[in-house]
């Protein structure tokens, strides 16, 4: 399983440094330390972690929004039978589903804990500001 580091962590999670290291401290979250002695924490782990402690993102309607076309994240959950899988991702807030074919889910090594980003594309993208089209 991969270990990240705390500076990832915060990254993956949207929080600081500290922030993480805090809930180390207080053992919300757990660690240990890699063959160079820092703190690291188990990719599943923190895929476990995030997914608990994921908050949905404010409303878009309380200020301006877009959507970047490629999300870093942790993937959480993978489910898979012979042909098809679901691959569950957290980035940030936000929990990104994809389908794909089970050999695809063994060739890129995707199980909870992996960091990957998922890359969306769309005819159409819709962007809402407070107060347009009214």
């Amino acid at each position: 399983m991969p270990a990240i580091k705390v500076r990832d962590a915060a990254a993956l999670l949207g929080v600081s440094d500290d922030t993480v290291r805090r809930w180390i401290d207080s053992g919300s979250l757990a660690s240990f330390k890699d063959e160079s002695g820092r703190k690291v924490i188990d990719g599943r782990v923190l895929a476990d972690f995030a997914r608990d402690h994921a908050s949905p993102p404010p409303d878009p309607l309380g200020g301006g929004s877009s959507a970047r076309n490629r999300l870093v994240g942790l993937v959480t959950k993978v489910t898979a039978d012979t042909v098809m899988s679901e691959v569950q991702m957290q980035c940030g807030p936000f929990t990104v589903v994809s389908l794909m074919s089970t050999e695809s889910v063994r060739q890129l090594g995707l199980e909870p804990g992996v960091v990957a980003v998922a890359v969306v594309k769309a005819t159409t993208v819709i962007v809402e500001t407070p107060g347009a089209g009214a």
